[in-house]
């Protein structure tokens, strides 16, 4: 097995960059989900009700500049120097301090969404962390999410219009496992970096918004199909959720190999 493809979300809900290389961090992936777009009293903003997030790209440049486009709104540069004022910040019931201060950012934003909204970057450490008391960015739930390229086919045979990996958002993605065989693994070591399976990654209706064109499916899909078959006590699942348990670096092309398997996530 191999790492076939690598993402990161450098603003949360925005547009993937597919990237060839990667730096391991315990919080996740160098530069992901280290933006977050909030209402001004804290609370998150993501695609699942704001479509238009997946269209919006974000890419980092040169030290700490950073650069926002979107079709239709141009686009921009801000530097992370700029937010060093403290804000609240809330992601799901995860309440935590981050950093705001870019007026033109919130003003780009708030245009794009037809709301006032202001963006806040993660700061070079994070100030939150989850229950196993490891750093964690402005992701969900889990430094990392990892699927495999067969369970996607799997899905897309049952599928009238097959999705791309990108509706699922993934961090890593492996080729050479069977269709949901990384549901049993414990740890799997990826390049030099070796990871722990922490819980299957449930899904919601954001998976059936359009990564290319921000529109939902009228069906639901993919999410209407998953329901069918891979509801699991904890929710409909499709990929797992992993903590780092040492830095480095991942690349394109890195051998994939389970340490452990065969867990029980009851």
């Amino acid at each position: 097995m191999e790492l076939s493809q690598l993402y990161l979300h450098p603003l949360k809900s925005c547009h993937g960059i597919a990237v060839p290389q990667a730096e391991v961090t315990p919080q996740g992936l160098l530069h992901d989900r280290v933006w977050l777009l909030v209402r001004p009293d804290g609370s998150q903003i993501t695609a699942r009700t704001h479509h238009r997030l997946v269209l919006v790209e974000a890419q980092h440049l040169l030290d700490d500049s950073w650069q926002f486009r979107a079709p239709g709104a141009g686009e921009f540069i801000t530097r992370s120097r700029q937010f060093a004022a403290p804000h609240r910040a809330q992601v799901w019931k995860s309440e935590f301090t981050a950093w705001q201060g870019d007026a033109a950012a919130d003003a780009w934003f708030s245009a794009y969404l037809g709301e006032p909204v202001q963006l806040l970057w993660l700061g070079s450490s994070t100030r939150r962390f989850k229950d196993t008391a490891l750093p964690l960015s402005f992701a969900d739930g889990a430094p990392f999410l990892l699927i495999g390229e067969a369970s996607l086919d799997d899905l897309n045979q049952r599928l009238a219009a097959p999705v791309s990996m990108r509706h699922f958002r993934p961090n890593l993605v492996v080729k050479g496992a069977f269709p949901f065989e990384e549901d049993e693994w414990q740890r799997v070591r990826i390049g030099e970096v070796e990871f722990e399976v922490v819980s299957r990654c449930t899904r919601c209706i954001f998976t059936t918004i359009d990564p290319q064109t921000a529109q939902p499916h009228e069906e639901k899909q993919p999410l209407a199909t998953l329901m069918g078959y891979r509801r699991m006590p904890e929710g409909v699942c499709f990929g797992v959720n992993l903590l780092a348990r040492n830095s480095g670096r991942l690349q394109l092309g890195d051998a994939v190999e389970v340490l452990a398997g065969e867990v029980a996530f009851d």
